[in-house]
């Protein structure tokens, strides 16, 4: 299913004026505090009546202002989940549970089979007769989570559902997000935070004062130079890759289009596919190829462009081969002392590297 908006809403001292669309696997919806994220989510799932508006779903039209329809909430066949899970506390966990069961279409509603599948998909089996007062934040999410796909929906709406977690619970609950990515439903993630896209995402729609900036496929948007501003210390580049090695000595060698690079060691075999984060911030340059130095990662290649950054410093896009582009964060000082200009040959020393995510498949 795809997913199509284009809104226009006033609202005191903001106005949302933005248009996208979105298709199968995790779109992004990507931005700072009161970029208007939220109000664009809240137009699609039909808790707030647009100004002007147009949103398909699936060749379903779900607002129309210029043709006067605007689909009640419960007809849409979307599952919404909170920052702050919104679980009945009188209801155990199962009670929620069949509660969002019961919001599905007869023809749609889930079946036992598909309920335990869920339910051993969030890994909440264990947690079915409990409260959600006895709950922890990431299980309460899980639950959540749980309650919207019960809905059978068709779209599913996420309303940045790590916010009001600490790190050990986000750790905790975004393999499950993955999970849920990798069944297939179509799901708008709004998140502020680059990492939580870079893990989960496909496609991102970035968006600053209630007006697209950038959008496109995460690799690209979260890699260029003009989202800088809105990524800040964020900013970096996505590279594929794959585990060609596991070395003795506790590293793991990747290959990659830009050559090979070396990680600590993750549990997985030789040939998954990964998906690597790398910070701008934490990528050297050197004219030459570096000797002598403790540096494993050390990558060739072209600068494409500079850019200033609003902070003094300077972003440089470098192109490691035909599919493959890095930044690297330096200083205006830096960049003139290294007489650094687009088309030169450069080595990128990369001081740190995460694994964003296990590619699906």
């Amino acid at each position: 299913m795809s997913l199509s908006a284009t809104i226009h809403h006033r609202l005191p001292g903001f106005t949302l004026d933005a248009a996208f669309s979105a298709g199968p696997g995790v779109t992004a919806l990507f931005g700072r505090s009161g970029a208007g994220k939220t109000t664009l989510v809240n137009a699609v799932a039909g808790l707030l009546r647009p100004d002007q508006a147009r949103i398909d779903a699936g060749g379903a039209v779900l607002t129309d202002t210029a043709r006067g329809i605007f689909l009640p909430p419960h007809q849409r066949r979307i599952g919404y989940v909170f920052q702050d899970a919104r679980l009945f506390p009188h209801l155990s966990v199962s009670g929620n549970l069949e509660y969002g069961a019961r919001f599905a279409p007869r023809a749609a509603r889930p079946s036992r089979a598909r309920y335990s599948e869920i339910v051993d998909m969030l890994g909440i089996g264990s947690l079915l007769d409990r409260r959600p007062g006895a709950l922890s934040g990431g299980e309460r999410q899980r639950v959540a989570l749980g309650r919207a796909i019960l809905s059978a929906p068709h779209l599913l709406l996420l309303d940045e559902p790590l916010a009001a977690l600490d790190e050990a619970r986000k750790a905790e609950i975004l393999p499950y997000l993955e999970r849920l990515r990798d069944l297939g439903l179509p799901i708008l993630y709004v998140s502020h935070s680059a990492s939580e896209i870079a893990r989960l995402a496909g496609h991102v729609v970035m968006l600053d004062g209630g007006r697209v900036i950038a959008a496109g496929a995460a690799g690209d948007v979260l890699s260029d130079p003009a989202t800088a501003t809105a990524l800040g210390q964020e900013t970096g580049a996505l590279l594929a890759g794959e585990i060609a090695a596991q070395d003795p000595d506790g590293l793991t060698r990747l290959s990659t289009p830009a050559g090979s690079v070396w990680v600590a060691r993750p549990d997985l075999p030789v040939g998954a596919k990964l998906r690597l984060r790398i910070l701008a911030r934490d990528v050297m340059l050197a004219t030459a190829a570096p000797e002598g130095i403790s540096a494993l990662n050390i990558l060739a290649g072209k600068i494409e462009r500079i850019d200033p950054a609003p902070d003094g410093s300077v972003l440089v896009r470098l192109r490691l081969g035909d599919d493959a582009a890095i930044l690297s964060r330096i200083t205006e000082r830096s960049r003139r002392a290294l007489d650094l200009e687009p088309g030169m040959p450069v080595h990128a020393l990369l001081k740190s590297v995460s694994i964003a995510e296990i590619a699906p498949g």
